[in-house]
């Protein structure tokens, strides 16, 4: 929802999506899910800016040399996913949220996808009054897990159906 709020081309565009193939139903329901392109980037590229799990533990199964380091089998790593997802040698402006140029990784959650589908079709949203784009925090905090250090405040308006 962070990335929605500070980009609002993109969260028309996906409730655009959503309307079309809602077509006057209530909610979003599951069998929905594989018509919905647009989102499903949306969430894709939400997951490469912001990994759930920024440093994934690993286990080399046999020795390797990498950047000219022995690395002996057996020898557990971390992976920083958040290091390799914002690469400015792997992506082109890699700060900045473009769910079109996702590289299409399977990490979209359907439980995700479907509450997001039908957060967007039931409401739409807004940052309090006094409060721009500009100012909501991109910061997150320091954890296991990746969370927003400060939480995000939207008002949510029922959509007319």
């Amino acid at each position: 929802m962070v990335e929605l709020i500070k980009n609002p081309e993109v969260i028309k565009r996906a409730q655009d999506e959503i309307i079309d193939i809602a077509r006057g139903k209530e909610n979003i329901e599951e069998s929905d899910l594989p018509k919905f392109s647009y989102l499903n980037l949306v969430l894709k590229e939400s997951l490469r800016l912001h990994p759930p799990i920024p440093l994934i533990p690993r286990e080399t199964t046999q020795a390797c040399k990498i950047n000219g380091y022995e690395i002996p089998a057996k020898t557990r790593i971390l992976i920083n996913a958040r290091a390799i997802a914002r690469d400015p040698l792997c992506w082109k402006d890699p700060n900045s949220f473009k769910p079109e140029s996702c590289p299409g990784i399977n990490f979209a959650v359907l439980t995700i996808e479907l509450a997001l589908a039908n957060l967007l079709h039931c409401f739409d949203w807004k940052l309090p009054d006094g409060i721009t784009r500009d100012d909501v925090d991109l910061v997150e905090a320091v954890g296991l897990t990746v969370h927003k250090k400060t939480p995000l405040l939207l008002v949510a308006t029922p959509r007319p159906r």
